[in-house]
């Protein structure tokens, strides 16, 4: 008899299972075609009988266990990869932990212990550029072969994008260059950070111009400069227009620590400390600059405001 997730023998009334295999981090336009390719064979394995989608992604990125010196400085954490996911058309998300021993495995074991035991999937779709098991030793067509005999399809994905590629890869490189309107392009939304509000020393307070200090350890952040954008709160879902400076704070001597600070438009009576907040980078303003004095910076902070409201009320 051939297993359930044979495309031959199918047990009725069974939801069709398929996965999607990646990192998955930024959950971008092109991760976005694989799981709408993924919901289309899902629900049309078994005629009149809706699958399910699963995306399998790993924790922590394999690159970070395999080569950390060489990591990438990741997009979205954990959470909010699996937040993106689901949104994105996954019906649920299988986290695998990547350590050493599984980077040892085969793409026969990969396939036997993941795909089969765990999850019993009816099909897989991956990016064409898949690759997985020891020495990325596996590939589309090792992977189909691999179907064939568990009984499952497998369908690869073209990478998608244009006239760049849309890869985690491509974004970041357009955020170290402060090109936020580039990485959108290729996300599909705006990049966007999440972290609580730290105290800091208030100094923007003191300028007249208050601003949430966001702790965001571990993603990646765009270029030093001032952006236009948005803070998000994430315990009441309240949203505000903001001017962002990302950068040291070259002005003021001794100011080494790189922030993300958002100030919110016109506000200077929130209390966000403690408060868990997402901030969104619509459009960079400027580069980050050092003034002379004290009132050269708040001339150009008043203009960035100004700046600012132009570029979000388009």
């Amino acid at each position: 008899m051939q297993p359930r997730g044979s495309s031959l023998v199918r047990l009725v009334g069974v939801q069709p299972r398929v996965a999607v295999i990646g990192n998955f981090d930024g959950v971008h336009r092109g991760h976005r075609a694989v799981l709408a390719q993924a919901r289309q064979l899902a629900d049309t394995l078994e005629p009149g009988e809706p699958g399910r989608v699963i995306a399998v992604t790993f924790d922590p990125h394999p690159m970070a266990v395999l080569r950390p010196e060489h990591a990438p400085v990741t997009l979205t954490d954990l959470e909010t990869r699996t937040e993106l996911l689901l949104a994105a058309g996954a019906d649920e998300v299988h986290v695998l932990a990547f350590d050493s021993a599984m980077a040892a495995w085969t793409p026969e074991e990969f396939v036997d212990r993941v795909l089969v035991s765990e999850l019993d999937v009816d099909g897989v779709v991956v990016g064409a550029n898949f690759r997985y098991g020891s020495r990325a030793a596996g590939d589309v067509e090792t992977l189909t072969e691999s179907g064939r005999r568990a009984g499952f399809v497998v369908r690869g994905v073209d990478l998608a994008g244009g006239p760049m590629v849309w890869s985690s890869t491509y974004i970041r490189t357009c955020l170290a260059a402060g090109d936020v309107e580039g990485a959108a392009q290729a996300l599909g939304r705006d990049y966007a950070v999440r972290g609580p509000v730290e105290r800091g020393d208030q100094r923007g307070r003191e300028l007249g111009f208050p601003t949430a200090n966001v702790a965001t350890a571990g993603v990646a952040v765009p270029a030093d400069g001032v952006y236009a954008g948005r803070l998000r709160r994430l315990d009441n879902d309240e949203s505000f227009k903001a001017a962002i400076s990302v950068g040291t704070n070259p002005t003021f001597a001794g100011e080494r620590q790189r922030r993300v600070e958002a100030y919110v438009l016109g506000r200077d009576d929130l209390e966000l400390y403690g408060v868990d907040v997402e901030v969104t980078f619509a459009a960079r303003i400027r580069g980050m600059r050092r003034f002379d004095s004290v009132e050269d910076l708040v001339t150009a902070m008043r203009a960035d405001v100004v700046r600012a409201y132009e570029l979000l009320d388009f």
